[in-house]
């Protein structure tokens, strides 16, 4: 029995000592309270023989060693505070070293209180908020000097006013730049500067049918037929902009005359500048526009761009072209492809309109069967591509020109072995489905159904 009470004393023993150790030690067995004031109402509930308000009570003013406080007593935020076993009182030190706690935001030690300065009491406070007078005269002077840092209210509305008076909508913007545009006192540079801003306005599709109500179509398509080539090149660039994906304007351009004045340019000597711009706004023109298609087809459209191709120094007009028609084949491929019968009727119309001329055929009457190939000894991997592509879609048609073009076959030979290392190259790095191995599958493609006529065995290796 002794020894069991000797075992159970030893027990105590330790745990008292090591929690005291720990608390001592290590910052976990700390408590740290910001809100004091809760902490000594919570006190207050359990002491019953204290009925004091932690108010009144003096400050504690920690130190390095450790202090008995009082009940409700509050310390200073950061103190370090702990519950003696042996005594059963709380007791309170400096948090940190030496008097200052570690600010763990910037990395530097800040002092926790300042012992030197003056110490209110809680009642002192109260007297002197109850001496404090609520009335406030200020001096002349001192109204003037707020007066000077700050605005007053009727300031302040008249510039919202003027904020207001200055807010424009785009149409009213639109009107200005077109008056601007067509005013006979507007310069050059002012008329080119308002079909920019313009350019800007009308890809919104709403922008560009107000250009269209507003008779700003009529005054663009008229300046294509300028004779200063930079009112040409930006009207053709404001036209392309409006007419973009937007149906309802493209009936209105067609119907301008925009057509025939975009073959114009192109058909004429102009600066390449222009020309791009003019291809452009054709490009945009046709797209999904069957009707427009047709009378292109019908104004000779395909021979215009035939000779562009073949003018010296019109490279980089070159892969604009061969994408338009590129385009137009596409389009007229897939709804051909889908039938007369399985065409809804919102597109039935367009089905009959892109029947009404062959494509194709005229490609290959008028040489594009040979046209398109030039474009593969060029050393951009991007205009390579696009003529793949064109070179696919003719296919049905120009199969046979391709077979007697010993040029094209030179280039399709030499191309596959350049593409087989980059696509290699790629596979490589881990891109599996790489740039070069897309252009290599064309090139692939294009060998086989060149000299493949139904099945494989007709193939003739290059």
């Amino acid at each position: 029995m002794q020894k069991r009470n000797g075992v159970f004393v030893l027990i105590w023993y330790l745990c008292v000592h090591l929690v005291c150790a720990h608390t001592e030690k290590f910052s976990t067995a700390i408590i740290i309270k910001e809100d004091w004031d809760d902490f000594g109402e919570e006190e207050k509930t359990h002491d019953t023989h204290e009925a004091q308000d932690p108010e009144d009570l003096e400050v504690f003013h920690p130190t390095n060693e450790w202090q008995t406080l009082k009940p409700g007593q509050t310390v200073p935020a950061g103190s370090h505070v702990r519950l003696n076993l042996q005594t059963g009182q709380r007791e309170a030190k400096l948090g940190g070293e030496k008097g200052f706690k570690y600010n763990e935001r910037d990395g530097q030690r800040q002092e926790m209180m300042n012992k030197q300065a003056a110490f209110f009491s809680t009642q002192k406070i109260k007297e002197a908020l109850k001496k404090f007078k609520g009335d406030y005269n200020p001096s002349k002077k001192d109204e003037e000097s707020v007066r000077s840092q700050f605005r007053s209210v009727d300031d302040l509305k008249r510039d919202m006013e003027a904020l207001d008076f200055l807010m424009e909508t785009d149409i009213q913007i639109m009107r200005k730049l077109l008056s601007q545009f067509n005013s006979t006192g507007s310069t050059v540079d002012q008329r080119v500067t308002a079909l920019l801003d313009l350019e800007y306005l009308v890809h919104q599709v709403d922008n560009a049918q107000n250009l269209v109500s507003m008779g700003g179509m009529k005054l663009i398509t008229d300046s294509l037929n300028n004779t200063d080539v930079r009112l040409q090149e930006n009207a053709a660039f404001v036209l392309g902009s409006a007419i973009s994906s937007n149906p309802s304007v493209q009936v209105e351009a067609l119907e301008s005359g925009a057509l025939q004045k975009l073959l114009n340019l192109l058909a004429t000597p102009h600066p390449v500048s222009v020309k791009k711009k003019a291809l452009f706004a054709l490009a945009c023109l046709l797209h999904h526009f069957p009707f427009a298609q047709s009378q292109f087809v019908k104004l000779g459209g395909l021979q215009v761009l035939g000779e562009l191709f073949q003018v010296q120094g019109a490279d980089a007009l070159r892969v604009r072209i061969v994408t338009l028609l590129y385009d137009m084949i596409t389009e007229k491929e897939l709804i051909s492809q889908t039938g007369k019968d399985a065409v809804p009727d919102s597109s039935h119309q367009d089905y009959l309109q892109y029947t009404e001329y062959s494509l194709l055929p005229m490609l290959v009457e008028q040489g594009w069967c040979t046209f398109v190939p030039e474009l593969l000894v060029s050393p951009e991997h991007d205009r390579r591509e696009k003529a793949l592509h064109a070179l696919l879609a003719m296919m049905p048609h120009c199969q046979a020109r391709y077979q007697q073009n010993p040029s094209l076959a030179t280039s399709l030979s030499i191309l596959q072995k350049e593409y087989q290392k980059l696509a290699l190259t790629e596979e490589t790095l881990g891109e599996e489905d790489g740039y070069f191995g897309e252009i290599l599958a064309l090139l692939d493609s294009m060998v086989q159904k060149m000299y493949c006529e139904h099945n494989v065995s007709n193939c003739v290796p290059l």
